[in-house]
């Protein structure tokens, strides 16, 4: 060690406390971390692109300081996807410090490791006070059946008014409306299960007819629009 020559005229004062980190929850203990082997969890983390074109929702399970189970979310930039498809195979096996400065392609996924990197750190996770953690595995259960991502997608303008594209229970097929004119309800198909019944063999039409639901008052409506078409 290096010291100038003005620190090296200065007298010792011996420090007082000495007490180390602040222990923080994790995993139904409380844990004093001094290095990264000592962060266990699993969270998640949003980040976001520089002209915040696309979104990413990042979860990881991480044991002893070391990432075993990554969820790659995407939502608005279709180059985005591709860039998650190589994050989930960097990010399994490497350290949480490795992860966080590793290249992860995209600026929305990077921004998603800094952002779930300092809710570990700071004990923020979703498991802080589950004793043992969550299994490696459990990152599938916020996809729900079908595994696919949970999402929603609407649109409107203030001349036509809105439109539901795609709801958390699928692919919407109409609207229904009342008799102003207002939203009471909607048709939809779930694609996850309707991709699963046909995968294992069901005729697709009937796949199809099989997985279309209905929310709200939709058969209370004076009258059904396709919210693509019409």
């Amino acid at each position: 060690m290096e010291y100038s020559s003005e620190i090296e005229k200065m007298c010792v004062v011996k420090k007082g406390p000495n007490h180390g980190p602040a222990p923080i929850p994790e995993e139904g203990k409380w844990v004093k971390s001094y290095e990264i082997k000592d962060i266990s969890g699993l969270s998640h983390g949003v980040g976001w692109c520089a002209p915040q074109q696309g979104a990413c929702k990042l979860t990881l399970n991480v044991k002893n300081g070391i990432v075993e189970e990554a969820l790659v979310e995407t939502v608005g930039c279709s180059g985005m996807t591709h860039s998650a498809a190589m994050a989930a195979e960097i990010l399994p096996k490497k350290t949480l410090l490795e992860c966080l400065n590793t290249d992860l392609v995209c600026d929305a996924i990077n921004t998603a490791m800094r952002e779930i990197f300092k809710q570990l750190a700071y004990g923020r996770s979703q498991t802080a006070f589950s004793e043992g953690g969550l299994p490696i595995g459990a990152g599938l259960e916020d996809l729900g059946k079908g595994l696919r991502s949970q999402t929603g997608t609407m649109y409107s303008t203030s001349a036509k008014g809105v439109r539901y594209l795609e709801m958390a229970e699928g692919y919407v097929l109409s609207l229904a409306l009342d008799g102003n004119d207002e939203v009471i309800g909607y048709e939809f198909v779930n694609l996850g299960k309707m991709l699963k019944d046909i995968r294992q063999g069901v005729n697709p039409d009937k796949a199809y007819k099989d997985n279309i639901g209905t929310y709200g008052r939709y058969d209370d409506a004076v009258k059904y629009i396709d919210p693509r078409e019409e």
